[in-house]
């Protein structure tokens, strides 16, 4: 008897850590970023009129590689392993490339969670984890398939994590994930007690 494994979900995982100098280079990004949170009165009040429990400056700066040295700095990393991702996926991109459409920061206070959520028109997405505190909330990545699954039983505590209809991720600080846009995901409650710091991205094919 074969068991094939077909249609993969494939997640893209990397560490920025083991760069020299990484520590100082996060320190920048996190006070970076806690700077944009102090001084973005449009971001602080599109996250209060919609909810989000801390700050995003999803909705207002678009800029950020041009704003600060060290957001271009990251976009730099961020655009290898994109590249290398892409080529992991057998893209065809037909003599045109992924390119960053949008970075933005997400600062998560305890008690704070980011619902389910894909992102259209895009074809790569992820995050860059700047602060995780014991107890931060990770990544929780869904199923694609689940909404079609409407008589099949539930899975054994102990399943296969390729079988599950949901799997956490727990990055620590420096790592960075990638996965393809439709994929819905989500940020737990935030269960620790300081801010959980994180830069989201998107890739399209431009």
């Amino acid at each position: 008897m074969t068991v094939r494994l077909l249609f993969a979900t494939p997640i893209y995982e990397a560490a920025l850590g083991a760069a020299p100098g990484f520590e100082d280079f996060r320190s920048e990004l996190e006070a970076a970023c806690r700077m944009l949170a102090d001084e973005d009165q449009a971001g602080r009040a599109w996250s209060r009129a919609n909810g989000y429990g801390g700050y995003t400056s999803y909705a207002s700066l678009d800029d950020l590689p041009r704003r600060a040295t060290v957001f271009a700095d990251l976009k730099r990393m961020l655009d290898r392993h994109a590249a290398s991702f892409a080529k992991a996926l057998a893209f065809d991109l037909g003599g045109r490339r992924l390119k960053l459409d949008s970075l933005w920061v997400n600062i998560l206070k305890p008690g704070a969670a980011h619902s389910g959520h894909i992102h259209p028109h895009s074809v790569i997405s992820g995050t860059a984890y700047v602060a995780m505190p014991p107890g931060a909330s990770g990544l929780r990545l869904e199923d694609p398939r689940l909404p079609l699954m409407m008589a099949a039983p539930t899975r054994l505590p102990d399943a296969p994590e390729e079988t599950r209809p949901f799997v956490y991720l727990n990055p620590e600080p420096g790592t960075v994930l990638m996965w393809e846009s439709w994929l819905r995901h989500e940020a737990p409650a935030n269960r620790a007690k300081a801010d959980r710091i994180s830069i989201s991205f998107n890739y399209g094919w431009r």
